[in-house]
């Protein structure tokens, strides 16, 4: 167990504490990959039938097939502060390691801590945490129920989640087809607005808006999506849209269209990306698309640097039969649920992604 000492001064600003935080903080895409490369076939064993969903192909979250109609989902996420406020920074965290069960299509049975703490830390603080924690995963459906603690100069946290889907029912990074309408349920920005804000080039306000947008859960956008039979969806996390949107293509063997000046970004971010705000996640999500990634003429390039932003607790990127367009639009509208029509996918010989420009129309 932690010692966790308690200081005499009040506040703690527990950015101060790290170099970076949230999923800006992840391994890039690039070295993960590297990683990971036939991790899944290691040592010759075959994969069980019943392992829905791994490493092989990725997706965003493990998935276990445990009778003919019930599939359990494990996933687990964890990264160090993104903001000051503890009980702010449990609620971002817990909602950003939740919403891989429903972007596999899942409900949410119970979450597990995973903590990394400095010794000096106050309780006070490390409870606060956990508190912000356990009111998300309430509000998701499910209960902490334990944990993990270790000792960390630097603080992190994240949780262990289980959750349960329909087998058949299930989200997943390959159901794209061509045709498709692309839709994403969140705005844009975080990483550069959290970054912005330690450079003085974003405003409390901005910063706000984003804190806003991380706290908020993909429950009801998931509802949406599996009650009206889509397939293919993944969140946008770290990897940002571009490199979240090249595993999708990948896993579908299409090429996905993203209309540039179609992306949402919440406010600040583009004036954050105009003052040369970039975060090193994002050098990161370049290279892995790098190969992968025509852009269009023209692009203003705060725009382009959007579409690379890591993003925290970022919203579902879902591909939409045509024929579910109007009433996925009309359904994700009904529940509250913000959302943007952002591209399409077509049919191609190899994955690939487009960042388009806008089509000029002909001379009169």
């Amino acid at each position: 167990m932690i010692r966790l000492v308690v200081q005499t001064r009040e506040r703690i600003r527990l950015t101060e504490l790290t170099e970076c935080g949230g999923c800006a903080a992840k391994l890039g895409a690039d070295v993960l990959e590297e990683a990971l490369a036939g991790l899944a076939v290691a040592g010759g064993g075959q994969r069980p039938a019943e392992l829905i969903a791994g490493l092989d192909p990725p997706d965003d979250a493990a998935v276990h097939l445990v009778a003919p109609d019930v599939a359990v989902i494990g996933t687990l996420d964890f990264f160090p502060p993104i903001v000051d406020d503890p009980f702010t920074y449990g609620e971002i965290a817990a909602a950003n390691a939740l919403s891989d069960v429903f972007a596999m299509g899942g409900r949410v049975l119970f979450a597990l801590s995973v903590a990394a703490m400095p010794e000096d830390l106050p309780v006070a603080s490390f409870r606060a945490i956990l508190d912000g924690a356990a009111s998300v995963v309430r509000e998701a459906g499910g209960i902490l129920a334990g944990g993990h603690t270790i000792r960390d100069p630097e603080p992190k946290y994240g949780l262990a989640v289980v959750g349960v889907a329909h087998p058949d029912r299930l989200l997943r990074k390959g159901g794209a087809q061509p045709g498709d309408r692309l839709v994403l349920t969140k705005a844009l920005g975080t990483g550069l607005l959290v970054s912005g804000h330690r450079q003085g080039k974003a405003s409390d306000a901005d910063l706000d808006g984003a804190i806003v947008a991380m706290r908020a859960l993909n429950r009801e956008a998931a509802d949406v999506l599996v009650s009206h039979d889509v397939r293919g969806a993944t969140d946008v996390t770290g990897f940002g849209l571009l490199g979240h949107g090249l595993e999708m293509a990948r896993a579908s063997g299409t090429a996905f269209v993203f209309e540039a000046t179609a992306l949402p970004a919440l406010p600040g971010a583009l004036d954050a990306a105009r003052a040369g705000v970039e975060t090193g996640g994002a050098a990161h999500n370049r290279r892995f698309v790098a190969g992968s990634l025509t852009v269009g003429l023209d692009l203003p390039p705060e725009l382009v640097t959007l579409a690379h932003d890591p993003q925290t607790s970022g919203g579902l990127l879902a591909s939409i039969p045509p024929s579910q367009v109007e009433f996925v639009d009309a359904a994700l509208s009904a529940a509250g649920v913000d959302h943007w029509w952002i591209g399409h996918v077509e049919a191609a010989a190899e994955p690939s992604l487009r960042l388009a420009s806008p089509r000029r129309r002909p001379a009169a």
